[in-house]
C-alpha cells in the first residue's frame, strides 16, 4: 500500500518548527511521505547550523512527492516576508506562517496530500504582523474550510496510571467544548446548540477516524462539583444535562455531567473513550500532566486530516538541537491512521 503524502507545516520561522521538521526527515519516517511546506533557504540554513544531513527536494507545483527515504526532506515551497534567526521573532513573517496553511489545506483538499501536520505557531506574533482577529490553528482551520464548528481533541499515548504501548492506542482523549476564550467568556460560550454540535463531531469522528462503533463519552461539568445541584452555579442544570439527555435520546453515549475533579481519575476513564472538558486548561491541563512530548492536538469536523504537536514555538530550544520530536512523530502517527480509516469510511 502505497504510504499517505503528509504537509506538514514548518510554523514559525524563529521557533522549533523548522528544525523538527528536519530532525524527523534524518531519524527517517517509512511508513509516511513527510512534505515540509516552508521557505527552502530556512530549512537549508537551519540544518546547517545544526548540522543536520539532510537534502532537501524542492517540488514544483503538481509534481509527485518521493517515497520515503530517510535524510531526504520534500519541501513544498513557500519564501519568507523577511530574515528570520532562531529564537527572534519577527511580525513581518506572520503571513507567511499562515501562507504555509492555506497551502497545505489546498494540497489536503486538492488530493496532493491525505492530511495536514501543523508544527507550532506564535499567535502574538501573527496578531502584530497584522492578522488581528486570528485566536489559532483550530479556528483559521475552520474558517479557511468553511464549516460551522469543529472540535478541538487532544490525544495522548500515555494512560494516567500508565504507559501503553504505540502513539496509536490514545488511552486519553480529550476534547474540548469551548477553544480559546478568556475564562470570563466560558460560561456564555457554552449553549446548548454548541455542545449539540461539538458532541455529534465528536462522535462522529471517533467513529470514522478511531473505528469506535459507538463511542464512550463523559462530559465535564462548568463549575465545582458540577454545579451542586445548583447552588454554585445553574449552567449544568439549565444547558449541559438537557443537552445530554437529548442526546442520549438520539442514541450517543453521552454521560454527565461530572465533576472534573473527579472525572479524570482511572476509575472514570477506564470505561470513556472520550472526555469533553468544557474550556482549555480545564481538560488539557490533566492530559498535558499525563503525556506532554507523547500528545497530539487533533482537529475534528474537518473535511480533511489535521493533527498538530501539543506545544508551543519553544524560542529558548530553537536553533541548539536540542528540540524533542516526540510528539510530533505521535502527531504525524495519528495523521497517517486518520487519513486511512477516512479513506476506508
Amino acid at each position: 500500500m502505497k504510504p499517505p503524502v503528509l504537509a506538514l507545516t514548518t510554523g514559525e520561522p524563529a521557533g522549533i518548527g523548522p528544525e523538527l521538521a528536519l530532525q524527523l526527515a534524518a531519524e527517517g519516517v517509512a511508513y509516511v511521505t513527510l512534505v515540509a511546506v516552508g521557505d527552502p533557504d530556512l530549512l537549508e540554513a537551519r540544518a546547517a547550523q545544526l548540522g543536520l544531513a539532510v537534502t532537501l527536494r524542492v517540488l514544483t507545483p503538481g509534481e509527485t512527492p518521493p517515497a520515503p527515504q530517510s535524510g531526504v526532506l520534500p519541501v513544498w515551497p513557500v519564501a519568507l516576508k523577511a530574515p528570520c534567526r532562531a529564537g527572534e521573532l519577527e511580525p513581518a513573517n506572520g503571513a507567511y506562517v499562515l501562507e504555509t496553511l492555506d497551502l497545505a489545506i489546498a494540497a489536503c483538499r486538492e488530493g496532493q496530500a491525505q492530511g495536514m501536520v501543523t508544527a507550532p505557531l506564535h499567535k502574538g506574533v501573527i496578531i502584530e504582523g497584522g492578522q488581528a482577529g486570528f485566536t489559532g490553528h483550530t479556528e483559521y482551520l475552520r474558517d479557511a474550510c468553511g464549516v460551522e464548528e469543529v472540535v478541538m481533541m487532544l490525544a495522548t499515548d500515555q494512560a494516567l496510571h500508565g504507559q501503553l504501548d504505540g502513539p496509536a492506542r490514545c488511552p486519553l482523549r480529550v476534547a474540548l467544548a469551548t477553544t480559546h476564550l478568556p475564562l470570563r467568556e466560558v460560561a456564555d460560550g457554552i449553549t446548548a446548540a454548541g455542545l449539540s454540535r461539538v458532541l455529534r463531531i465528536l462522535d462522529r469522528d471517533l467513529k470514522r477516524y478511531f473505528g469506535l462503533a459507538a463511542p464512550r463519552l463523559k462530559v465535564c461539568g462548568l463549575n465545582p462539583h458540577a454545579g451542586e445541584d445548583g447552588h454554585l452555579g445553574r449552567e449544568e442544570l439549565e444547558t449541559i444535562t438537557p443537552t445530554l439527555e437529548r442526546l442520549a435520546a438520539e442514541g450517543l453515549d453521552v454521560r454527565g455531567p461530572y465533576p472534573a475533579d473527579t472525572l479524570f481519575t482511572p476509575r472514570h476513564l477506564d470505561d470513556a473513550d472520550a472526555v469533553l472538558a468544557m474550556y482549555h486548561d480545564q481538560g488539557l491541563a490533566v492530559l498535558k500532566y499525563a503525556g506532554f512530548g507523547r500528545a497530539a492536538n487533533i482537529t475534528l469536523g474537518l473535511p480533511l486530516v489535521r493533527t498538530s504537536v501539543d506545544h508551543g514555538t519553544a524560542l529558548d530550544l530553537a536553533g541548539r538541537g536540542i528540540a524533542d520530536t516526540g510528539s510530533l512523530r505521535v502527531a504525524v502517527a495519528l495523521a497517517a491512521e486518520m487519513a486511512a480509516s477516512g479513506t476506508q469510511a
